[in-house]
Order: structure tokens, then C-alpha cells, then sequence
């Protein structure tokens, strides 16, 4: 696939994710799927165990490009997260608190599908979680 084939099928996945269909998504990530989180590796069984707590978590999430570059087989994605905290997620317990995050990811992509997924998630959501002390 060319890199704009990549960067619309990226796209498109960030509007699966708007729209809450992981299993539209699913159907183009590839069986060796795997996902770089910073709380470490998940691999595509993991990742269906998962989803459904994130977005309970996080239930009105809205993911929004906000720069996207490819060449090759990845493609660069800086995107804005606004959500609100509404259960427990990662050991900390439920905060109602709306968080409005930027988060870099990189995707691979082979025959159209996702082969591996880095999140870079920096410490804003530790922060606006009040998990830790803002700068």
C-alpha cells in the first residue's frame, strides 16, 4: 500500500475507535498483531480482553487527528484524546475528571493491516488523573 493508502486507513481506524467498533478494527489488525503501550506489550487476543474496559473507562473518549505523516509502511499520528474518567483504570480508582491529552502513535501497516502499534501516552494523563503533581 502506498503511504496515503496508510495514512486513510489509519484515519479510518480513528473513526472505528469514535465509533466504538473494535471489531471492525480487529478485522484489520493482522494475527501478529501487537501493541507498544508504555505499561508494556499487548498482543491481539490481549487487546480484545482490554478494549471493552478502556471504553468504560474512558465511555465519550473522541480521538482527533491533529498531524498524521507516513512513509513506508508507518505512519506518524499525533492525535488529541478528550475523555472523562468514569471507572477505574490502571489502579486508579474512578476520578469523573475530563482529560484533554495529546498522545503520539505509530503504526505499521503490511497488506493493509495493523502489524504493530507504539502509543506514546506522556504523563498529561497522570497528571489530569491526579495520579501525580501538574508541572
Amino acid at each position: 500500500m502506498s503511504a496515503e493508502e496508510n495514512k486513510a486507513l489509519v484515519r479510518h481506524v480513528v473513526e472505528l475507535w469514535n465509533q466504538r467498533d473494535m471489531n471492525a478494527f480487529f478485522e484489520l489488525c493482522a494475527p501478529e498483531y501487537i501493541e507498544h503501550l508504555p505499561t508494556g506489550d499487548v498482543t491481539l487476543a490481549q487487546l480484545k480482553q482490554f478494549a471493552p474496559r478502556f471504553f468504560a473507562t474512558f465511555p465519550d473518549i473522541h480521538i482527533t487527528i491533529k498531524d498524521i505523516v507516513a512513509e513506508g509502511d508507518k505512519v506518524a499520528v499525533l492525535v488529541n484524546w478528550k475523555a472523562t474518567h468514569r471507572s477505574e483504570y490502571l489502579g486508579i480508582p474512578a476520578t469523573g475528571k475530563k482529560i484533554d491529552i495529546t498522545v503520539a502513535m505509530l503504526i505499521k501497516i503490511t497488506g493493509g493491516k495493523w502489524v504493530e502499534f507504539w502509543n506514546v501516552t506522556d504523563i498529561q494523563l497522570a497528571q489530569q488523573l491526579g495520579v501525580i503533581p501538574p508541572k
